[in-house]
């Protein structure tokens, strides 16, 4: 049995707890304020559930990760952004990007509820949650991601794309400003096979923790909004 969480009270056990099976479930229940959500990425803790389910609470071991100074862009994907004549921004349109990625799920289950979209624009609108977007040639959005950015760690969410590559793009140009900036780690949560052909890998629990102690205070020095072509 996992512990339910008290509406009350923003704390959450000890992430050592969490079940192998299925791999990092640590507890249900609470809610999705600004105060929770921030204590839970803070303790390696995120957010998962379908809209028919209570809010479960959730810390893998390994944890899948990227360090933007190992991304890697394939010879293929270096020609098609080399081909396309697309624009990147950061926090243009927070939330069209997570309507879009909600959008883009519903036939599957999306877990991106009416109540994951109310509880992350409020964090962006508090400068926590941030997202990339990609805009084709004639202005229109086709593909994005979007995060918490905390300290110099930054906790991927979800992306989409309305173009082939799209969503690829964004990560890349995520990952290299977020090397410019000095970010050692993007958390990717969990492993698919699109973050690892971009060289995500997977670590320890402890091992990430580690990089949210040494990392989720450090004050960054930069603007999250700008403009870059592809």
């Amino acid at each position: 049995m996992i512990p339910w969480l008290s509406p009350t009270h923003l704390d959450f056990p000890p992430v050592d707890n969490a079940l192998q099976e299925p791999n990092g479930l640590l507890a249900a229940g609470g809610d999705l304020s600004a105060q929770r959500l921030v204590n839970a990425y803070k303790h390696g803790i995120f957010p998962w559930f379908s809209e028919d389910e209570p809010i479960l609470w959730w810390s893998p071991n390994p944890r899948c990760v990227l360090k933007p100074s190992d991304i890697y862009i394939s010879k293929s994907m270096k020609k098609h952004m080399k081909k396309h004549a697309w624009n990147v921004t950061f926090d243009h349109a927070f939330n069209s990007v997570i309507e879009h990625c909600s959008a883009l799920r519903e036939e599957s289950g999306t877990w991106i509820t009416d109540e994951i979209i109310t509880a992350y624009q409020s964090l962006h609108q508090q400068g926590v949650a941030h997202s990339v977007e990609v805009w084709s040639e004639h202005g229109e959005l086709i593909g994005g991601l979007y995060g918490l950015a905390m300290g110099k760690l930054f906790f991927g969410e979800s992306m989409f794309s309305l173009r082939p590559n799209a969503s690829k793009v964004a990560f890349i140009k995520l990952a290299r400003q977020l090397n410019t900036w000095g970010y050692p780690l993007i958390d990717c949560q969990v492993h698919n096979p699109h973050l690892e052909s971009l060289g995500a890998i997977g670590i320890s629990r402890d091992e990430f923790l580690l990089y949210i102690n040494s990392y989720i205070d450090s004050e960054p020095e930069h603007q999250w909004i700008f403009d870059h072509s592809c």
